[in-house]
């Protein structure tokens, strides 16, 4: 298994690209989430997908010290890569486990979501021939239609817990499948009501789960009737909504939803400058042709670090606070941009391709929008490969 490229401090020469995480701001919106929580409601950091493309190995360490009570990974994999800096802190897998995993995970001591029997007696086994207890969530299919049981299997499930006492019946928990597109949470509120009919079915059957969670970040913020005993925050502890109409949600409450802080920035550098006289073409299909002698700047970086095609002919990087668009299309690793106005940009520069420099800025939300996507693919999709660098004191 390949770790994501980690840096404590930057030296005097930064990398050709590089990912920047603000520790403070991460700090700052957990804080703010907090503060629209029920009080008394458990807090679970979600760190799957290297954190949302922010570098598990920088924000588990932020999440333990920020004291949250639980971690969330989409797999044994991801739990691995970040094992040596959870602590005492509780890590949930929240993906799907496979029956021949089940050794593995048993050995790992993470807590497991379940909603197949086969993976959970395979568990059951793996938990008697290492004499282990096994913390299970079961999730329940409630209108999503991904992982999840149904009501009809809550008799069997009351069997298999009655038979192997190894295994804990640490959560029963959901997730929506419409809070986050729409300002009508019709669907959202049927899915809670469809989640607590299976509690109460699992109450009849002499199972009572020590956790009920369903909250995301949208619900944690937009719905405090789905906060249950724990929420799973999400994207919106990196600073970023979950939606615009998430955020719209919270107006037309009348009530303040947090304040969110961008923790990512994506940084590089220009590795060339060239003068392309008029009327030559610029990168492949001849898909843009200058109309005056032009100055552009060549940066290392392209759609195999993340870095969308999308964005050829349409999107535009930072250079000494001014925009400077891109010209042709992007290419496997080099992205070519327009500084003829920019006189200043020289070889060695710094880009900014999301956040700050100056007055004007480039967000994840701005990326996506052209790419026709979601902020949440854009940051997570910053390839692995590039260094993240930790800004700020980890306190």
């Amino acid at each position: 298994m390949t770790s994501t490229p980690c840096i404590q401090k930057t030296s005097d020469r930064p990398p050709p690209v590089w990912v920047e995480v603000d520790a403070a701001a991460y700090r700052h919106n957990l804080r703010a989430l907090d503060r629209v929580l029920q009080s008394g409601t458990l807090r679970m950091a979600v760190i799957k997908a290297n954190a949302y493309g922010h570098g598990a190995r920088l924000i588990a360490p932020l999440a333990v010290a920020e004291g949250v009570d639980y971690l969330g990974v989409h797999s044994l994999e991801e739990f691995a890569e970040i094992s040596d800096l959870t602590g005492a802190t509780p890590v949930c897998l929240l993906g799907p486990t496979l029956p021949d995993d089940a050794p593995a995970v048993v050995a790992s001591g993470a807590e497991v979501t379940v909603s197949d029997l086969r993976v959970a007696a395979a568990l059951a086994d793996a938990a008697r021939a290492q004499d282990r207890r096994v913390a299970l969530h079961v999730k329940a299919e409630t209108g999503t239609h991904r992982q999840g049981i149904l009501p009809d299997e809550i008799p069997e499930w009351g069997c298999f817990f009655e038979q192997h006492p190894a295994m804990r019946f640490r959560g029963l928990h959901t997730h929506y499948a419409n809070i986050e597109d729409t300002t009508d949470h019709t669907i959202a509120r049927q899915q809670l009501a469809r989640l607590r009919d299976i509690q109460r079915r699992f109450a009849e059957a002499g199972l009572e789960p020590d956790l009920v969670h369903s909250a995301c970040s949208a619900a944690a913020i937009v719905m405090e009737q789905t906060h249950g005993n724990l929420v799973r925050l999400g994207i919106a502890s990196y600073g970023l909504w979950p939606s615009r109409e998430t955020f719209l949600s919270t107006l037309l409450s009348h009530r303040m939803g947090p304040e969110l802080v961008p923790a990512l920035s994506w940084k590089t550098r220009i590795a060339q400058i060239k003068d392309v006289p008029d009327g030559e073409y610029v990168g492949y299909g001849c898909t843009f042709r200058t109309t005056r002698a032009m100055r552009l700047a060549v940066l290392p970086v392209g759609y195999y670090d993340g870095y969308d095609r999308h964005l050829s002919g349409r999107g535009h990087v930072l250079v000494h606070g001014r925009r400077a668009p891109i010209v042709g299309r992007v290419c496997m690793n080099m992205t070519m941009v327009d500084v003829t106005d920019i006189p200043e940009a020289d070889l060695g520069a710094e880009v900014i391709l999301i956040g700050r420099s100056g007055s004007e800025s480039v967000s994840a939300d701005t990326l996506a929008a052209l790419c026709g996507t979601i902020n949440y693919e854009i940051v997570t999709r910053i390839g692995r490969h590039l260094p993240r660098v930790l800004r700020g004191s980890r306190s």
